[in-house]
């Protein structure tokens, strides 16, 4: 029953791919039936091409007639003129790929499912089946013919193979339609080899088992002589031919196909040896050294100067620091809506207007926390680290800004506190007390709460999301998305409540928290990780950079098919997977399948680094692999490689290139 399923599900998975097997035959009556019987029990779609067959073939092919496709030709024209119409009948037939057999029994029809997988895992590429040749009794001749035909090959291709001589092999058809043979011969099979090769055609080797039976029971065609004669001049033609057209024609094809410049680029990709959670690109680097190069402009050329001769040369008044505040307001303004790649907004639905002093609490991202609520009003007071109190850049400025240390202790901060609030200031505390390693809001501490009452103000909330994301905690770079800060609704102090102080804490983070998954839901759609997720396969391979932005090209197309998704979402053939690695970003509550067929493409989206874990990336070879999903499930499927079988599920296709 098991071996039942297993053949059903391998010819499900060849009619998928639409492959068949092409059996080339010359007066192999003691052979051929055995070779069909056994193939049968492996593939529904065989061709067999009766090349002039003067012996009991076509009597045995008439056996089978109900079973395979018979080609048959009048007079012997050569293995080479064999598979030529062999190939046009699969054309003809629908077939894109072609397992090609010899029809003497040396090759076994149960390496088929090799076959078969090789040709799921490398689309468009030449399968050669590679045989050891070490363990079985062949003649001198044929095992110097072979040696022979790898050298020439490899000179003429610059590709190392060990098997140039195998019949056993599978044809991508496209690729060899319009190729016009030059012989039609024994060398025919070299001959095809090189001249896709050329065509810039991917060659995978897998080892397959052959079988040779004594040299006396053996028939073979190989005339010694003539054909090594035939394949010098083959291989006379095709040295020319390498340097006038062959190199040329593979330079173009790898330049077409982005296969120079695959290797990842690891000054940018790693750092001591480990993967970076998104890569260093050109257009990071520039961003970063156009904020700083202003940053240090105006910390350093005009600030720190105007306060030095404002409040060092001359004696400092209340007048000066308010317009200090008020220039630190306008530059943070300018600089919170032209942040290179990250502008900032302000959302503020309750219309706060800051007039009455508050304790604003907010959840600390980054660095960028600070101008971006600096940018909200200009009597705005800061409860800073020490770090920042003594920056030799713009500690002094926060100093004469009035910003106090935390480490100060509340014994000397509060009273200063007072006089600010009087004053009309209102201030600023990070109840984390340090940035967050994953944007999410972490656990309040009670000083600020403290404060509140101690000053008898009320309690502000701010929600600032995206600002984590653009300038990460152990990333020096700026990365590329919007950031938001949303203004909540104020609270009254209410000192009689009672309420422990822990309490208000753990209140306000729910309240906070609470409000900061709803700008996660709203704002944190596919288009917003777009870049994020470029980063990660940036500086990979030239190639794989292309892939990953073409696949991202489509989120203006299914940005709106993401939206409010509950249930799993499933891609079949999912490139290198950037367009799945996206969608669980944008729907964390998800699960999401990301089903690859390709074994370069699975092994690119499998080695990103910092995958969700809501991600989960299957390779997929047979048709019952994909048995997982589910009917009325959400599927997305590469437009051109839409399978039959999932057509009952309404999927949305993508047009995802190869």
């Amino acid at each position: 029953m098991k071996e039942d399923i297993k053949r059903e599900n391998l010819i499900r998975t060849m009619q998928s791919h639409r492959i068949c097997v092409i059996v080339p035959t010359f007066n192999n009556d003691c052979t051929i039936r055995r070779v069909i019987s056994d193939l049968l029990n492996y593939s529904s779609d065989i061709i067999v091409v009766n090349d002039g067959s003067i012996d009991s073939t076509d009597k045995i092919l008439e056996e089978f007639s109900t079973s395979i496709h018979i080609v048959t030709l009048d007079n012997n024209q050569g293995k080479g003129a064999a598979l030529k119409h062999g190939f046009r009948r699969a054309l003809e037939l629908g077939y894109s790929y072609a397992i090609t057999i010899d029809s003497d029994g040396q090759h076994y029809p149960s390496d088929i499912p090799l076959f078969v997988r090789a040709i799921v895992e490398n689309p468009g590429a030449l399968i050669v089946g590679q045989r050891n040749l070490k363990d079985v009794d062949i003649n001198g001749k044929s095992a110097f013919a072979n040696k022979f035909s790898n050298f020439w090959f490899t000179v003429q291709t610059g590709i190392k193979l060990k098997d140039t001589q195998t019949g056993y092999r599978a044809y991508p058809l496209k690729s060899i339609n319009g190729i016009n043979f030059l012989t039609n011969r024994y060398e025919a099979e070299l001959e095809l080899l090189v001249l896709l090769a050329w065509k810039g055609v991917k060659i995978v080797s897998i080892p397959i088992s052959v079988y040779y039976p004594p040299q006396a029971e053996r028939v073979s065609h190989f005339k010694p002589a003539l054909d090594f004669t035939r394949i010098s001049i083959l291989n006379t033609i095709l040295c020319f031919g390498c340097l006038l057209y062959g190199f040329p024609s593979i330079f173009y094809s790898r330049i077409k196909n982005r296969r120079f410049f695959n290797g990842e680029f690891i000054p940018f990709t790693r750092k001591k040896h480990e993967k970076r959670e998104v890569n260093i690109t050109f257009g990071r680097l520039c961003r970063s050294l156009y904020a700083l190069s202003h940053f240090m402009f105006w910390s350093v050329l005009i600030f720190k100067p105007y306060v030095f001769i404002n409040f060092k040369l001359f004696k400092p008044t209340e007048d000066k620091r308010l317009k200090l505040h008020r220039k630190l307001y306008r530059i943070s303004s300018f600089f919170s809506r032209h942040f290179p790649g990250g502008k900032a907004a302000i959302d503020n639905p309750n219309i706060e207007d800051f007039r009455k002093p508050a304790l604003i609490i907010c959840n600390h991202q980054s660095y960028l926390d600070l101008p971006i609520i600096l940018s909200l009003c200009p009597k705005l007071i800061f409860l800073t680290n020490d770090w920042v109190w003594n920056n030799k850049f713009f500690g002094e400025i926060v100093r004469q800004a009035d910003f106090l240390p935390v480490s100060a202790g509340m014994d000397l901060i509060i009273p200063h506190l007072k006089t600010l609030k009087d004053k009309g200031y209102s201030i600023v505390v990070f109840p984390e007390g340090t940035r967050s390693e994953d944007c999410k809001i972490n656990r309040f501490h009670q000083g600020a709460f403290l404060l509140a009452q101690e000053l008898d103000m009320d309690i502000l909330p701010i929600v600032i999301h995206g600002a984590g994301n653009y300038l990460a905690k152990h990333d020096r770079l700026f990365r590329k998305n919007p950031q938001t800060l949303r203004i909540l609704c104020r609270k009254p102090i209410q000192k009689e409540d009672g309420i422990p102080l822990r309490k208000q804490a753990s209140n306000f983070r729910k309240i906070m928290s609470g409000e900061y998954e709803n700008m996660v839901t709203e704002l944190a759609t596919p288009i917003y990780w777009k870049s994020f997720v470029f980063y990660k396969y940036a500086y990979r391979g030239w190639a794989v950079s292309f892939r990953a932005k073409s696949e991202l090209k489509l989120l203006k197309e299914v940005t709106m098919e993401f939206a409010d998704i509950d249930k799993p979402v499933y891609f079949v053939n999912a490139g290198v997977g950037a367009l799945p690695l996206t969608c669980a970003l944008a729907n964390n509550k998800t699960e999401v399948f990301s089903f690859i067929e390709n074994i370069e493409d699975f092994n690119v989206a499998t080695s990103t680094a910092c995958l969700p874990a809501n991600l989960h990336i299957v390779h997929t070879v047979w048709d019952n692999d994909y048995d997982v999903i589910p009917p009325g499930a959400r599927v997305y499927v590469s437009a051109g490689s839409l399978r039959a079988k999932f057509k009952p599920f309404n999927p949305i296709l993508i047009n995802i290139q190869p």
